[in-house]
């Protein structure tokens, strides 16, 4: 297991981040019955199972299963006896948590409500990272960091950060918080896979030149690019995505991937998830991949991932059959910025 820098930092998390989405056993007909279904036997079991791996790095968030995550993953990390030092917990706020108008958003008042119930419901007395779960076209984004940048100096929250937000708009967020002197977002969390590159257009141009941390989520589409999908499926296609077609993704793009990827792992003689996850994590903009798992096994296949090693050629097929259609102001930008990168200059003699 490697352990890369979390954004401009001095924390060191690991390649492999485990999302708790699936912990807790949520009602059927809410947002969650699809996917969550993990019981504390189990939770505690995956939670071993990934700290023996070497992960050190949890992802959480107040919405899942409605607390039942944050609970679970609590209970389990006491139950295990693990030194709250040597475990960084992940969270987040903005989601429907009640049936009232300020039960939900990036306000003031939800989030100083909202921490202090995530605290309690983990069981510790500071969040390592605290993100917004969502763009909130309401609250002031200044009154959003204001919030955040009070949990900090309350020691409450060490870092912050932010998902799903436009790249604009997390630009704009830097800016108010280097003029106001607020704790900085240090983190993006986005969706990110061999078949939804679309981050590279613009987003991670921004987190390299501002050196924010990357964590992805669904790196393999919802399952869809675990193999038992689409033409060549060895199975009938059961699982999540069966259930729960999210996120969106282009299918004959993502067959097309998966197409290679097949062929790749059967010459590495690994799953189609692995060289998936493993593609993902080749990439230098990406801090941590979050995996998700219901079993045991389940975890141990993604957690391969951080043992292949892609050579050159597998890495070119996979850019080239997941390559992003060319855009505007891409191509422009491209050609006008020939001969002026360095990497076009011969060194001095």
């Amino acid at each position: 297991m490697r352990y890369n820098q979390l954004g401009n930092t001095g924390l060191f998390v690991s390649e492999i981040c485990l999302g708790t989405m699936t912990f807790g056993e949520a009602k059927e007909g809410t947002p969650w019955g699809a996917i969550a279904d993990v019981d504390q036997k189990a939770a505690d079991e995956i939670v071993q199972r990934s700290l023996d791996a070497g992960v050190n790095f949890i992802d959480t968030a107040d919405v899942y299963s409605f607390g039942e995550s944050e609970r679970l993953l609590g209970q389990a990390l006491k139950n295990l006896g693990v030194p709250r030092k040597d475990v960084v917990i992940a969270t987040k706020v903005y989601g429907v948590m009640g049936d009232k108008p300020n039960d939900r958003g990036a306000s003031r008042g939800h989030i100083m409500d909202s921490v202090e119930a995530s605290l309690k419901r983990l069981q510790t007395d500071h969040i390592d990272l605290y993100q917004i779960h969502a763009t909130d076209p309401v609250t002031p984004i200044d009154e959003t960091l204001r919030a955040l940048d009070d949990l900090v100096s309350r020691g409450l929250v060490r870092y912050v950060g932010v998902s799903n937000w436009q790249a604009w708009r997390i630009a704009k967020a830097l800016g108010i918080s280097e003029r106001k002197d607020y704790a900085r977002f240090e983190t993006v969390q986005a969706y990110y896979s061999i078949a939804g590159r679309d981050l590279e257009r613009d987003i991670v141009p921004l987190l390299q030149e501002e050196k924010l941390g990357l964590m992805v989520w669904s790196p393999l589409a919802g399952g869809l690019l675990s193999g038992k999908y689409g033409p060549g499926a060895p199975g009938n296609g059961e699982g999540r995505r069966a259930n729960f077609d999210f996120p969106p993704v282009d299918k004959d793009r993502a067959w097309a991937c998966v197409a290679v990827m097949r062929e790749i792992a059967q010459k590495h003689g690994v799953s189609v998830a692995t060289v998936a996850l493993a593609y993902i994590l080749a990439k230098p903009f990406v801090t941590t991949v979050i995996i998700g798992a219901k079993r045991v096994d389940q975890l141990d296949q993604n957690l391969a991932a951080v043992k292949l090693k892609l050579d050159g050629d597998d890495i070119k097929r996979l850019d080239e059959v997941s390559a992003l259609a060319s855009e505007y102001p891409g191509w422009m930008l491209s050609r006008q910025s020939a001969g002026r990168r360095p990497v076009d200059f011969e060194p001095k003699a």
